[in-house]
């Protein structure tokens, strides 16, 4: 670890761990670290200089009213220190938090982390446990609450920890044993009690929320966004009633409905909403329905987690349009009335503003470019799908747009009560759904019922420029009033970072291409940027700390896309990829260190002698078994090892022993042998091979180091 600036006692987060660091002060904190009540949290505009959650209020605007840094003298901006994360070649998307004066910042693998001479702390999450992240190994943050910090772990652990010396106070299992659960979203804490929700739908788990005594870890309540096994008594009457909208056998599969991420209260009306994410399978082919409470945004009582009210944005969903992606509670004038309401531009390429209190749905418009739907019917509520877009039932591939990493994904969004836009990153990507013939479960691989063989990248480079013609993504500000797009930034390349807004008339967002900018929040107008030697997911805060402004951001590029779009995500980010944590103020001069010296990869296969008919089987088990990680079409994405320039694929035996005994599980290279045969493997490898002769032949670039 390392850290440079002008100033000491720097804390930040380290990968998969979460860390403290001093932000930037070089008094000590007036309060005892990580002094947050429900007191404070509600009336968090009155402490502007603090971020102490991780949307910053409870209504998750992400929002500063701090005004230091404006449109006027944003050019003046320039690094003020910076922390490395232990945390190298994963994607980094957590949202530091900020408390009087210290920093509390997660990274991959949970982790937490002070910097010197604070504090940091690993849960040692196992190695074997990445098999089950559909996403990558990423951790978004943490929440405080009265001394303490909560941390959620990618094995499914909550664990409080004593925000002075980042000790565990207590420690709990939310998870089954042995089940395909993770968690990567950060906590929230509404009345003394820590939520968590957790991911694994694509691997087959039943979904809820959990709340947790904030003191003790005791389990309050618990509420499961899917119905279990109807020849059981149902949890709740609204699972009762949610079990009428599905069929087949949905609990045999688990059912999916994760709560991975998205959460908001309102303390005046006392509710809590949480977003719900997709099923399981994809391929609706066995079960049918609309499938309640899948793909939803769902009002809770946070006092005993009953339901309150839902409105599901995908009925029947089978393209993976989880309604996770952030939760925004805002005040509107609409038709001429003072609305409360809420706003979510999910994954399905739609905005939508419904009433807080009940659910009424007040709007529904595309924000982005779709053909899975003709438009949302304001009567019903219910999207009009296109025939062709329902897959399971025709048995005929449909290209999607949006694609499975949608049109927004969890990456934090923003409103400004000044300008009164939302501000969002938007993705614009196509995929194609091929149904599965058979939907085989696999414990170490996704269980989507989609073939991924069949819908990956061809290698015909027309088709291939084509493709990548199409890649793009841009910041919109979109104006929830008039229900249409205020003004878009080009940024070239899908997959970019999470906003803030402020009162200075500013909108930050970083990149996949390794750049941080401002931009004016009333036109878009680009103002300032600077080079951070990584990709960039995550969503920037900003605080103050000795009446200095500073505007924070963990760099380090990654997640579902970053991972698993092989070819098309390697160029859709910089080529270096160096998780840290900058921290920038006006008049800041710290330079990061230059990038070291990298000789390009060279492909050097061994021969490629094996069958044609070796190879296909062969690429068939790659886009079941690997294709998530290490790039579709054995293409590397930058990110991870690119096999085809790994020398484990010249050795049968060092390939048996990464891949099928475990050899570097402590990475995250589960052993395949319970799955893959030695001879599946060799089939492998021989795909892996002819790739990468093929890619020799037509010199295609090295991979990202």
């Amino acid at each position: 670890m390392s850290w440079a600036g002008s100033c000491s006692g720097i804390t930040a987060g380290v990968a998969a761990l979460s860390i403290a660091i001093g932000a930037c002060s070089e008094s000590s904190p007036a309060k005892s670290p990580a002094a947050v009540d429900a007191g404070r949290l509600t009336a968090a505009d009155s402490e502007p200089g603090n971020w102490m959650d991780p949307g910053r209020t409870y209504d998750e605007q992400r929002f500063s009213p701090l005004q230091k840094i404006d449109a006027d003298n944003v050019r003046q901006l320039g690094l003020a220190w910076f922390y490395d994360l232990d945390a190298a070649h994963r994607g980094q998307e957590s949202t530091p938090l900020v408390i009087d004066g210290v920093m509390y910042v997660t990274s991959a693998w949970s982790k937490v982390q002070t910097g010197a001479p604070l504090w940091t702390f690993d849960p040692q999450v196992p190695g074997q446990v990445a098999v089950n992240a559909c996403c990558d190994t990423v951790n978004r943050g943490v929440a405080a609450w009265k001394g303490r910090l909560y941390l959620g772990t990618l094995d499914g652990r909550l664990i409080a920890l004593d925000a002075s010396t980042g000790k565990p106070v207590w420690e709990t299992m939310t998870v089954p044993p042995g089940a395909r659960y993770t968690i990567t979203g950060a906590p929230r804490v509404v009345k003394g009690m820590v939520l968590i929700g957790n991911g694994g739908a694509e691997m087959g788990m039943r979904g809820y929320i959990a709340a947790y005594d904030a003191d003790s870890g005791k389990q309050i309540w618990r509420f499961y966004t899917v119905p279990g096994d109807p020849a059981k008594p149902f949890e709740s009457a609204a699972l009762e009633k949610a079990a009428t909208t599905w069929s087949g056998e949905w609990w045999k599969l688990g059912g999916g409905g994760p709560v991975w991420d998205s959460m908001a209260y309102d303390p005046a009306l006392n509710l809590l909403y949480i977003g719900v994410g997709n099923g399981t399978p994809w391929n609706r082919a066995k079960v049918r329905g609309d499938a309640l409470y899948l793909s939803s945004i769902v009002a809770l009582h946070p006092d005993n987690g009953e339901y309150a009210w839902h409105y599901q944005t995908t009925p029947g969903d089978e393209w993976d349009y989880d309604a996770c992606s952030p939760l925004i509670l805002a005040d509107l004038a609409l038709g001429g009335i003072q609305r409360r309401v809420i706003m979510q531009a999910p994954k399905n390429g739609f905005f939508y503003v419904l009433d807080r209190a009940s659910g009424e749905l007040l709007s529904a418009d595309p924000y982005a470019v779709t053909n899975w739907a003709k438009r949302v019917d304001m009567k019903s509520g219910r999207p009009i799908v296109e025939s062709a877009a329902r897959y399971s039932e025709t048995g005929k591939p449909f290209i999607a747009m949006p694609g499975p990493g949608g049109g927004h994904s969890w990456q934090p969004m923003s409103f400004s009560p000044a300008t009164h836009l939302v501000y969002l990153p938007v993705t614009e990507l196509s995929f194609p759904f091929f149904p599965e013939k058979s939907l085989k479960l696999h414990e170490l691989a996704w269980n989507t019922g989609i073939d991924f063989n069949a819908g990956s990248l061809p290698q015909d480079p027309k088709i291939k420029a084509f493709i990548k013609s199409g890649l793009k993504g841009h910041l919109a500000a979109w104006d929830p009033v008039a229900r249409k797009e205020a003004w878009r930034v080009e940024l070239g390349r899908p997959w970019n970072g999470g906003v803030v807004s402020t009162a200075g008339n500013l909108v930050f967002q970083g990149n996949g291409m390794g750049e941080f900018a401002a931009y004016r929040a009333d036109n878009g107008q680009r103002l300032w940027t600077a080079e951070t030697q990584a990709g960039v997911l995550a969503a920037p805060i900003t605080y103050l700390v000795d009446g200095v402004q500073y505007v924070a951001v963990e760099v380090g590029w990654g997640g579902a896309f970053g991972l698993a779009a092989g070819e098309l995500a390697h160029d859709s980010h910089v080529a270096s990829n160096l998780p840290r944590v900058l921290v920038y103020k006006l008049g800041g001069n710290v330079a990061l260190p230059a990038l070291p010296a990298s000789a390009p990869a060279v492909l050097d296969p061994p021969p490629d002698v094996a069958s044609a008919a070796a190879v296909a089987a062969g690429k068939a088990l790659y886009h079941t078994y690997c294709s998530s990680c290490h790039g579709d079409s054995a293409s590397g994405s930058g990110v991870l090892p690119d096999l085809r320039y790994s020398g484990l694929i010249n050795s049968p035996e060092a390939f048996d022993m990464t891949v099928r005994q475990g050899m570097r599980v402590d990475q995250g290279m589960v052993a395949f042998k319970d799955e893959v045969s030695s001879q599946d493997l060799e089939r492998i490898r021989a795909y892996v091979i002819h790739r990468a002769t093929e890619d020799k032949k037509a010199a295609a670039p090295g991979p990202r180091r």
